[in-house]
């Protein structure tokens, strides 16, 4: 019995290693949409008007062995000279505990127009370069087990992969008033090349539509703003074969928010978050509701993010009515 757990265990790592070699792969996703902007959509670069950083850590299934962990940065922010927004985003994704790596850099630029007094729309474009490499020597074999000691041998198989690297393009599309927002995204227009090994293996071009509103309720603040709101979204999402809907909803209280999403399938999600003028800090956790529910432990997901101030407008700038975890 042991011999054949270990050997199945072998066999599904190497097996799993060369599906992701020699298939279409899936983007890494982020729970918190809106905490990380520039990842959902190229459009939102320059939304905040002032410089704005943001870091984001997500954990999947930390109780599988060799799961995935994700990172991400951005920097951007609204230039008036150029009408419209700068932005810099940098991912790195692992998977297998760094066996499989991958690395994003990209530069984006989006245009804003006012359509209306009460509408303007953002139109976002995006250029990436890519990195992805393999660790041979964190793969094990069938033929390194020994039915009694276990993995003491080295295996006959003969290391591939490397790295590979190449250029990525996005674009994406926002409309938005001081109420409602709609936005649409295309990832991998040019669906590149990321074959680690002989072939080609192209980068699914991925599809990204999402739409909420802000509907403040109860008794207004200080200075006339509603201090409770709340807010409505949908994302959906499609790449290659995969689909996802999500629904979910958002509660702002004064400096604290609080969100619930259903991924359909998939998981139920809960968020907490705190914000201040120049600082937000939000925790994310995913609810497995499919068969791996007791052995994922989850997944576990950070944002923060920095507000810094600027010179004051020279005119109106309307900023998006969307939430910010």
């Amino acid at each position: 019995m042991m011999e054949w757990t270990i050997r199945r265990a072998a066999l599904g790592l190497a097996l799993g290693v060369f599906a992701t070699l020699g298939a279409s792969a899936q983007d890494p996703q982020f729970t918190q949409f809106y905490a990380n902007p520039l990842y959902l959509n190229p459009a939102f670069a320059g939304t905040a008007r002032c410089p704005r950083v943001v870091l984001n850590y997500r954990n999947q299934w930390p109780a599988l062995t060799g799961t995935f962990v994700t990172t991400s940065a951005s920097y951007d922010q609204h230039v008036d000279g150029m009408s419209g927004g700068l932005g810099l985003l940098v991912t790195n994704d692992q998977a297998g505990k760094g066996t499989l790596n991958t690395t994003t850099v990209s530069g984006i630029y989006s245009y804003q127009q006012a359509i209306s007094r009460k509408f303007s729309i953002k139109v976002g474009f995006q250029a990436t370069y890519f990195q992805k490499s393999l660790d041979w020597s964190k793969l094990t074999f069938g033929d390194q087990i020994d039915p009694r000691r276990g993995f003491i041998y080295n295996t006959n198989d003969v290391p591939r992969g490397g790295q590979v690297g190449n250029a990525d393009f996005s674009a994406g599309v926002l409309g938005y008033s001081d109420v409602f927002f709609v936005g649409f995204a295309v990832n991998h227009l040019t669906e590149p090349n990321e074959s680690l090994v002989v072939g080609e293996s192209k980068l699914p071009m991925k599809l990204t539509g999402h739409a909420g509103a802000s509907i403040p309720i109860g008794m207004r603040g200080k200075y006339g703003s509603a201090r409770t709101r709340i807010s409505p979204n949908v994302l959906y999402q499609q790449q290659a074969a995969f689909r996802q809907l999500n629904l979910g909803m958002y509660l702002d209280h004064g400096p604290i928010t609080a969100g619930v999403w259903y991924r359909t399938r998939d998981a139920f999600i809960a968020l907490i978050g705190f914000s201040t003028d120049k600082f937000k800090f939000g925790y994310s956790y995913d609810v497995t509701t499919s068969s791996l529910t007791t052995a994922t432990a989850g997944s576990h997901e950070v944002s923060l993010q920095m507000q810094f101030n600027c010179k004051p407008k020279k005119r109106r700038f309307r900023v998006v009515a969307c939430p910010t975890f």
